[in-house]
């Protein structure tokens, strides 16, 4: 299909790739610009993919602690360079991360970290949840995958839709702030801390408190 220029501007800007990859990775995606982008990741093509490889040990460790000191966060993210670690650009985008797990508690960075055991106990009760709802045995398995892809959503730092711009994944992001400032940046580790975790309480939503603080 033929693609517009604002597209293709858009994909290079976001991506880092060339004008005529990203023009071809579009007509490949049918338009579609997120779909393109992986198109362009998975043949090496974006500056993300690009500077994936290289070594990324400066950074920073950033805090985050919600109003009233609810919700504690330490973050550490990595880049190239000392240079970079202290630009406003890289520290605004790892307040951003450091808000999102106050926001959103996710478990872990990617989805290669979730335990193997956990990941089966979890299939077993998607399995169960769907043999009870009475679905057909042959469909059941599709149904589990479908419900895993949910549970990475959730749990999974990288493919959280980001609580500034639901548009976007946190691994889209990333990708785009890697192709923005043209080192390679990785989220390395995180721990968030709940008062009274572990205890009954209330739940509250802290996804619409610390989106209420940040547009204050």
């Amino acid at each position: 299909m033929a693609v517009n220029a604002s597209a293709v501007k858009e994909l290079r800007e976001k991506t880092g790739a060339g004008m005529l990859d990203c023009k071809k990775a579009l007509e490949e995606a049918n338009g579609d610009i997120t779909k393109a982008a992986e198109l362009l990741r998975e043949k090496g093509l974006s500056a993300a993919a690009n500077k994936a490889g290289r070594a990324a040990t400066e950074g920073t460790v950033e805090s985050y602690i919600h109003a009233g000191g609810r919700i504690g966060v330490l973050v550490e993210v990595n880049c190239e360079t000392d240079f970079v670690g202290k630009t406003d650009q890289f520290k605004e985008f790892v307040k951003d991360i450091a808000m999102q797990i106050a926001a959103a508690s996710p478990k872990y960075v990617t989805r290669e970290e979730v335990p193997a055991d956990e990941l089966e106990k979890e299939k077993e009760i998607l399995k169960a949840q769907a043999l009870n709802e009475g679905k057909p045995e042959k469909i059941v398995e599709k149904m589990v995958e479908g419900r895993i892809s949910k549970y990475y959503e959730e749990y999974c730092l990288m493919e959280q839709t980001f609580v500034k711009d639901p548009d976007k994944t946190i691994s889209q992001l990333l990708n785009e702030k890697i192709s923005q400032i043209g080192e390679n940046i990785s989220i390395r580790r995180f721990v968030r801390y709940e008062l009274g975790e572990g205890l009954e309480k209330k739940v509250d939503n802290f996804v619409e408190e610390v989106m209420s603080q940040v547009n204050k």
